[in-house]
This record gives structure tokens, sequence and C-alpha cells, in this order.
């Protein structure tokens, strides 16, 4: 039977004044639940600034929480955690269309993963980034909706390029701006010993594959590690907001 400890950190960095990172974790309650409906993990990275980068990042992932903790159980998860983003993103759109937000942008980037069985399904739109460790390596399974990404994609630029570009950070899609969204969403097969880490562009842009693999030790606890991995971010960088989440695979 599948069993995972998770642990989250997050921090505000040494440059911005608050922090638009959200984050939220959805534990099985019982052993049946876990076989029914699973664990369910979101992160998000708002923006906008003047606190509406908070509002629709903590809007985001409250209505993924919601939604799956009332999904009927049994629920095909890779259906059900796109469905779950756009629900997100109508929620952030409308939020936005209010007549106190009327006129100010308001987005936010999500990667979400879901794990029943031996499976973990993945969904993300915007920067945010999933990895997956095992035996050392880390990989990074989503794809950035970013504008040097595609043009890398595309051979237009090489990805030393990409990764010095002041657009590295222009987002092609994100959740809120539009009223439906386009969203990722691919399978994973677990193994025990397997980690999986959910993180915004300010932890992931101050290290490289092997530190994230590194400081993602089997023999530690979740919670520390998210906190080492934000902690060397703030150290290295800092001038982002910085939010990890990490999920040990225990056995499947």
């Amino acid at each position: 039977m599948l069993d995972v400890l998770h642990g989250q950190a997050s921090d505000a960095g040494r440059v911005r004044a608050h922090n638009e990172d959200a984050a939220t974790a959805f534990i099985p309650r019982s052993r049946q639940e876990a076989r029914s409906r699973g664990w369910m993990f979101a992160v998000a990275d708002g923006a906008g600034g003047r606190n509406l980068g908070e509002v629709a990042s903590a809007t985001a992932v409250k209505v993924m929480f919601e939604g799956f903790a009332q999904s009927a159980e049994g629920t095909s998860l890779a259906s059900l955690l796109p469905s779950l983003i756009q629900q997100a993103n109508t929620a952030v759109h409308d939020e936005g269309l209010s007549p106190e937000r009327r006129g100010r942008h308001m987005a936010t980037t999500v990667v979400s993963c879901a794990l029943r069985q031996d499976k973990a399904i993945v969904a993300h739109v915007g920067d945010s980034r999933c990895y997956h460790v095992r035996n050392g390596n880390a990989d990074q399974l989503t794809s950035d909706h970013t504008w040097v990404t595609e043009q890398h994609k595309q051979g237009l630029i090489t990805a030393a390029e990409a990764e010095q570009s002041e657009r590295r950070h222009d987002l092609t899609r994100s959740i809120g701006p539009k009223q439906f969204v386009t969203v990722d969403t691919f399978s994973v097969s677990l193994e025990p010993g397997d980690v999986i880490v959910l993180c915004t562009d300010g932890l992931y842009g101050a290290m490289y594959n092997e530190d994230i693999a590194r400081i993602v030790s089997y023999n530690k606890d979740p919670e520390r590690i998210a906190r080492e991995l934000v902690a060397y971010a703030v150290e290295v960088d800092g001038s982002d907001n910085a939010t990890a989440q990490v999920i040990q695979v225990r056995s499947t």
C-alpha cells in the first residue's frame, strides 16, 4: 500500500517585503481514504504585487484542496487534477473581475501532484516545477510555460541564452488572466525511496538539479529537507520568494 511522508517550507527571501507563494496538502485520514482518494499537493507562485499575487496563489490552492477533498472516491486522478486547476483558474479569474479588483492584473502559477497506489499524476500551469528524485538523480518533470522555454524548444536560442535572458520569467501561460487555461498533465510510476519536490522559481532558480538531489537525502525528515532547500535558495540568491514541498514515498 502506498505510504508517503511530506514536509513543506517557504520564505519571502531577502528582497521582497511579502511572500506571494502558497502551498496546500491533502492528507488522507484513513487507510481506506488513502486507497480510494489518495494524497494531493500543490504549490502556487502569485504575480501582480500589492497583495494580489498573494490573493491569487492562496485562492488557487484553496480551491484545489477543497475540490480534491470533496471529489468522489475512486475518481481518476488524471482527469481530476486538471479539472481542479481549471476550477482554480476560474476562481482567480472571477476574483480579478470583482468590483474591488477590476482593472488590476491577477495571476498565479500552480504545480500539483496527486498520488494513489503506485502512480503520481502531475499537472501544472506556469513555471513552478516538479522534480522526481530517484537513486540520487533529480529529474525535472515539468516544462516551464515561459517565453524562453518556447524559444529554446524551437531552436531559436540556446540553453545558456535562455538561462541568462532578461525574459526568462515571462510567462506564456498562467492561472487567472483568461477564462480558460490549458493544463499539462502526465503520470509517473512510483517506487519506494522516490522523492517528489514541488517548488517555485525562487527555489530552483538558485540551484542546479544536482543541488536538489544532494539535499534530498532519504534518511532525513521531509520537513527538514524542505527547510534546507529553501534555506539554500535564500542563501545563494534570495531575490524571490522560495517554496518547496517534499513528498517521500516509503512504500507502494
